[in-house]
């Protein structure tokens, strides 16, 4: 063989793709730890890492939230089967079941109509926390809202609404057909840990608000039946058996939001929550699911007050940090995405560094009046304006524009006249790190969440 050939022979050689048997396998997830900022859009998340820094006393723009380091990122589109701008429970079905489907339902199908017994059992979904469970993966599922609420709920429930938490919010006509509440679901459903409030959805007419038994008690008969244990306080969580199921009801409704909790709170923070989830699921050998979700920062946005907003998306950004510093990188995918948008705006050339809950005020020398760089800018009634504000909600004005409120706890103006605020329907941020991660790229819909996490855990190819 000549020189030539034998080197032509080489180069044809180490072009040829390797075989599949010699490709190196693909990194699979022990675990995967999903967190949801509910209502949490792009708008929010520049407002927070702002607010975050300035309350260490810096400018904030040029601050990053422990998520935004996460190396792979997507923009998710949010709608549902008919609605252009979504709602939590259809959302986060859809990324627990990998299917989308209407506004206001959860775990079945689109074509079971909203408020339908019947369509309800006769469309149901998968869902990922059966499926985990059947697979012999430890479970978990935290919320600042009540564990019965839409987002908390999809990991485990099917219902023709979302509001069917208890059994007094089924209609009379959808009675005695088979569809259960959701807080009975969740007391039949096998999981390890749930953490969250909305204790008066579990319990008899005497101590909460079922319309069975007065002396109605799920919360005992799932500890019965599992060998569980049920927690009512930061101190019982942090004393619960570490090889026990644990059930944390924490407050009767959503829990309080961070900027009104006191110092002698009972109630254990999303971040004090996260950490007793991971170091009791990190002893399954097989692994777990957690699913975490940021629940108030949709209420603060409802509201109007963009403070209480930015202080639970602060919060639930400390959350992800202290699983990325408890986790092994190597076997656990985290991500962190919302389910949805709201109707949040930064705008007015406020100058670098303006209090972000505050009055415009611009650069110096910029502006039609040359700007002092300390005045607020003023608008066409003569009268400041926040950075922060809505396209709708409860801080709508009608007649002469008062002088805004800043601050926390103020309520930021906003054009349309709602009761609440709404939802908005531009896509949200998907960031992930870990096994699995660079499956996180490009537009995608909602529902392929479901996938990369089943495709993470080697459950799907």
């Amino acid at each position: 063989m000549t020189r030539t050939l034998f080197a032509a022979l080489l180069l044809t050689s180490a072009a040829m793709p390797a075989l599949a048997e010699d490709a190196p396998a693909e990194p699979r997830a022990k675990n995967v730890i999903l967190f949801i900022g509910d209502g949490m859009g792009i708008s929010t998340i520049t407002a927070a890492r702002i607010y975050e820094a300035q309350k260490r006393g810096e400018t904030g723009e040029e601050n990053r939230l422990s998520f935004e380091t996460f190396p792979n990122v997507a923009l998710v589109k949010t709608y549902n089967t008919n609605a252009q701008v979504p709602d939590s429970a259809g959302t986060a079905t859809a990324i627990h079941s990998g299917l989308k489907t209407r506004i206001g339902v959860l775990g079945i199908g689109p074509d079971a109509e909203k408020g339908v017994c019947k369509d309800a059992l006769a469309h149901p979904l998968p869902l990922l926390g059966e499926e985990v469970k059947a697979r012999g993966l430890a479970l978990g599922i935290v919320t600042t809202t009540r564990i019965t609420h839409a987002t908390p709920a999809s990991v485990y429930s099917r219902s023709a609404d979302r509001d069917w938490e208890s059994d007094t919010n089924i209609p009379a006509d959808q009675q005695g057909q088979g569809c259960k509440d959701i807080a009975l679901q969740l007391a039949e459903a096998r999981f390890d840990v749930a953490l969250g409030g909305g204790t008066a959805m579990f319990y008899g007419k005497q101590a909460g608000g079922r319309r069975g038994d007065a002396a109605a008690d799920l919360p005992g008969a799932w500890a019965a039946k599992n060998g569980g244990v049920v927690v009512k306080s930061a101190a019982e969580l942090a004393a619960a058996p570490m090889d026990k199921p644990v059930l944390g009801l924490f407050h009767p409704s959503h829990m309080s939001f961070m900027a009104e909790r006191k110092a002698d709170s009972t109630e254990p923070t999303l971040t004090d929550m996260t950490a007793q989830a991971i170091a009791r699921l990190e002893a399954d050998p097989d692994g777990f699911y957690l699913m975490v979700e940021g629940g108030r920062i949709d209420h603060g946005h409802h509201a109007g007050q963009a403070g209480f907003a930015l202080e639970e998306a602060v919060e639930f950004a400390r959350a992800v940090q202290w699983a990325v510093d408890h986790t092994n990188p190597a076997e656990t995918l985290i991500m962190v995405t919302a389910d949805h948008s709201h109707v949040f705006t930064i705008a007015g050339y406020p100058k670098r560094g303006n209090d972000i809950l505050g009055l415009v005020v611009p650069p110096k020398g910029s502006g039609e009046d040359g700007g002092d760089g300390v005045s607020p800018l003023l608008a066409a009634d003569g009268k400041p304006y926040t950075t922060l504000g809505y396209a709708n909600g409860p801080g709508a004005v009608s007649g002469e524009r008062p002088v805004p409120q800043t601050g926390i706890a103020a309520r930021q103006q906003s054009l349309v006249p709602t009761g609440i605020e709404t939802h908005g329907g531009e896509d949200v941020a998907l960031f992930a790190t870990g096994p699995g991660a660079d499956r996180a790229r490009g537009v995608i819909e909602q529902n392929v969440i479901y996938s990369i996490i089943r495709k993470a855990l080697g459950w799907e190819k």
